[in-house]
Order: structure tokens, then sequence, then C-alpha cells
């Protein structure tokens, strides 16, 4: 605890101590201005993204990302995946997680000091409140004072720019499930459906609390990364780290100069305070790694302000590992290793996914065929001495437009195909309606002298007779 701290009283029968409210200051540097970056990108991506228009052809949606679920399908620009493919979306979160390890083992976590979605919308619910309320003085000062008409506008004001973001928050997410200005046209004359608008208002609620009046509290108490990172990270992870080698002890500047003259000890740190004052979850970042810290470096920029601002060097607060601190008290220069095995490991795994992902997205199929025998009878004998088995069919037409498909049987010469309620044929047609599948069923029958005695394999076969593309879908014909 700092000297200038007062201990914070603890209640004996109580079974918590009650959290200071944090009040993050401005700061503007280098890892601020990222921030923005991260910030004005990801929202908008999210907000505007609805809007961007794709053409897929006649009868299909042009909206570029689109969760259909009517139609039981997702959209993201070339992309087109059915129920079937669920694999993509298993792929994409083996990706995010193998993603999420390489950046903890580079920076610690620096996706929640950056890219997190709870950091992106409290920097912009913070960035509110101080364009109305003022700065962290200010809002300290205004929150101790008794209430006043201006201080009931200001109060007024801020929630409701909240509620605004808040809204617009969820009021985009139903978007990627609808056509986007069709769904705006409806909401604003309110003739969408009720799930729209029950919807809207369960993610504006959380948005508005979450990143509005929960804030820090979510990192640190709601999260399990902070928990999942700890057993991840190693002594070559970059952290944001106080360097109390060169820090202490913390003496004024007017006293530091005075010790330095007279050939004493003095650290660079002055315990000016603002590392914590700009630290949106109220870490003391000179107390080590702490599960609150989110590393998005703005205690950095607070430093290296102050640093400036004294004529000592800058990077007293930085993103260092756990080595150098050790090398430093022992004379030797600072290392840094970003390639190392665990590092390349984790690169090697997000290829190898992305790879695979990328084949089967290359060399994806838009019509499939399955096929399931009937349990009973497995075969029935015909007057003719004949052996008929029995099949259940569904094709499948991902295209846009109407597939004709030719179907016949491998593994099984001599075979006649007929389409339960059609006429038996070598090589039966069946049409399939665009985006449909299509179930029937289908016999198979072996005249008398090629019928199998035992069980053999065959592969029934649809053709495309507009593209000659097969697709196959192996199963069994049973003797009598």
């Amino acid at each position: 605890m700092n000297a200038h701290e007062k201990p914070q009283a603890i209640n004996a029968g109580a079974l918590y101590a009650m959290d200071k409210k944090v009040y993050p200051q401005a700061v503007s540097g280098r890892f601020r201005r990222i921030k923005w970056a991260f910030m004005a990108v990801a929202l908008g991506l999210y907000y505007l993204l609805p809007f961007v228009r794709w053409s897929r052809g006649v009868g299909a949606p042009d909206q570029a990302v689109l969760v259909d679920i009517p139609h039981r399908r997702f959209y993201f620009f070339f992309i087109e995946l059915w129920p079937q493919e669920v694999y993509y979306f298993t792929g994409l979160l083996i990706l995010a997680a193998f993603t999420l390890f390489l950046l903890n083992a580079v920076a610690g976590r620096v996706w929640c000091g950056y890219m997190c979605p709870q950091t992106v919308w409290t920097d912009l619910l913070f960035a509110i409140e101080r364009w109305v309320e003022g700065d962290r003085r200010e809002r300290m000062r205004k929150d101790k004072e008794k209430l006043t008409l201006k201080r009931v506008w200001e109060l007024a004001a801020k929630h409701s720019l909240w509620l605004l973001v808040a809204w617009w928050t969820g009021g985009a997410w139903v978007l990627y499930f609808y056509d986007a200005p069709t769904l705006v046209r409806e909401l604003v004359t309110f003739q969408a459906g009720p799930t729209a608008y029950i919807w809207i208002g369960i993610l504006t609620l959380t948005t508005y609390s979450l990143a509005g009046h929960m804030r820090e509290q979510v990192c640190v108490y709601m999260c399990p990364w902070p928990r999942i990172q700890a057993a991840l990270t190693d002594e070559w992870a970059l952290n944001v780290t106080y360097r109390g080698d060169r820090g202490e002890p913390r003496v004024s500047a007017k006293k530091a100069v005075a010790l330095r003259l007279q050939g004493k000890p003095a650290g660079d740190c002055i315990d000016c305070r603002q590392c914590i004052a700009v630290c949106p979850t109220g870490v003391d970042i000179r107390q080590g790694s702490q599960l609150g810290c989110i590393q998005c470096g703005l205690c950095i920029d607070a430093c290296d302000h102050v640093m400036r601002e004294i004529g000592r060097p800058t990077g007293l607060i930085a993103y260092d590992n756990d080595l150098n601190a050790v090398r430093r008290k022992q004379g030797l220069p600072d290392v840094y290793k970003l390639v190392r095995p665990r590092t390349v490991l984790y690169v090697a795994l997000i290829v190898l996914v992305g790879g695979i992902m990328t084949y089967a997205l290359v060399n994806k199929k838009f019509t499939g065929v399955n096929v399931l025998h009937d349990r009973n009878p497995l075969a029935v004998q015909m007057s003719d001495g004949s052996t008929r088995n029995g099949y259940t069919v569904r094709l499948l037409n991902k295209y846009g437009d109407a597939r004709r498909f030719r179907l016949h049987v491998e593994g099984l010469e001599g075979a006649r195909l007929q389409i339960a309620g059609e006429p038996a044929a070598d090589r039966p047609e069946i049409t399939v309606e665009p985006d449909q599948t299509l179930e029937l069923r289908l016999l198979i029958t072996a005249p008398a002298d090629v019928a199998p005695l035992e069980a053999r394999d065959i592969v029934v076969v649809a053709e495309d007779e507009e593209t000659g593309v097969f697709a196959r879908a192996k199963d069994h014909f049973f003797p009598r």
C-alpha cells in the first residue's frame, strides 16, 4: 500500500470488501492511439458490415454477411454454408483459440487490452462520460457534491447517450440475421416482429450494464480468460511491467536530484500515481503482475509523459518479460525471444487448421447424395428370381437453380434402378429444385443370373447433367 493511501476499512462481519469506484483519466500517447484505431476499426466493421451488399445472383440474398435462419444458411461474402457444414464453425473456433494462445505467448493479455468487445465498448462509453462530465478530477468532485439541476442534466445526457450506443449495438446485432435495410425500415415503422424488439432490448440492457456500469468488474470477476492465460504464459511473454530495478526507491523529482548529487540511490519513479489514474481497472502496476491488468499500455503512455517532463528516460513502465528484470540486476542486457517453440507451435497449428479449412472451401461440393438401406426386409426375392433391395436416397442441390440428376449404381453389373412411382430404368433421372434437398425411395434389382450370393458393397452415383459432376454414396446390396 502506498504511503499516501488510506487503509480501506473492512467490517469484521462482512464477507468481502467493497471495491472503490474507478475514475480513469484521459491520456494521450502511442498506445492510446493504437486503442483508438482498434476501436474505430472494430466498431466500424460491426455497425456497417450488415449494410454491405454482395451479389449472389437472382433469388439469393445480397447482404454480404447474413445468418439466414429461416432458410438455414450462413453467408459471408462469397462463402455460403449449410447446416451440414457446421464443421467450418468448429474450425473457426479452433483458429480463434490458437490465435488467442499465440497473442498470449507474445504479449500476455493484449487481446483484453485492445480487441476484446468489453474493452472496446467500455472505452467508447468512457469517452462519452469524459465528454459530458469532464475528466477524472471533475467527475470525482461532482460525485461528492450534492445534486444540482446541471448535474442531473449531465447524468441524464450521459446515460441517454450510453443507452443510444447500447441500443444501436443491439440493433446492429439483429441486422446480421435479416436484410439490414428492410429490418431498419420495419423497426422504424414498428412493423418488425416481436423477436427483433426482444433481442434488441436484451442486447441493449447487457451492453449498457456491462460496458457502462460493471466495466472493470467484468474483466476482474466475470471473465475466465485472466485465470486461463496465467496457465499459458511463460517467462518470455511480453507483459506491461514496472521496472522496479530502475524505479526504486521512489522519491520526488527534486529529492531524486539531490540524492544523485550526493551519490545516493534514487529511483526514477516519483510516485505521481499517474499510472494508476489512467488505468481502466484501477491497478497499481508497480505492485507487479495482477489479475486486473488488461495489458492495455495506457500506464506506459502516462509514465512516459511524466518521464519526459522531469527529463528522465522513458520506459520505466514498458512491455517486458520476466527474465529481463533478473538480467538487469545481474548487469546483463535485455533479451527478447518472440520466436520460440511455443509460438512456432501455435503458428504451425493456425496454418494447419487454416490450410485444411481453405482446402475444404476450395473443393467444396454443391451437390451431394446420401443413401440409407431399408432395415426390414434387407432383401426381397422377386417371382422371376431377381433380388431387390430398397433404399432411402436424399439428393442435395446447393446451387441457385434447379438441377437434374441421373442415377446409376456401381459394383452391381446389370442392376435395374426404379424410383418409387416411376418405371424402372438403367439411369433414372430426377430434378431437384434450387437450394433444396429431395428424399426419394430407390429400388435396386439384381437379375437372377448376377444376384450376389453374399452382401456386396455398392456405390449409388448421382450425376449432375449440367456440370457432369458426380456425387457418390456407399452402401451394401444384400442377397435374398
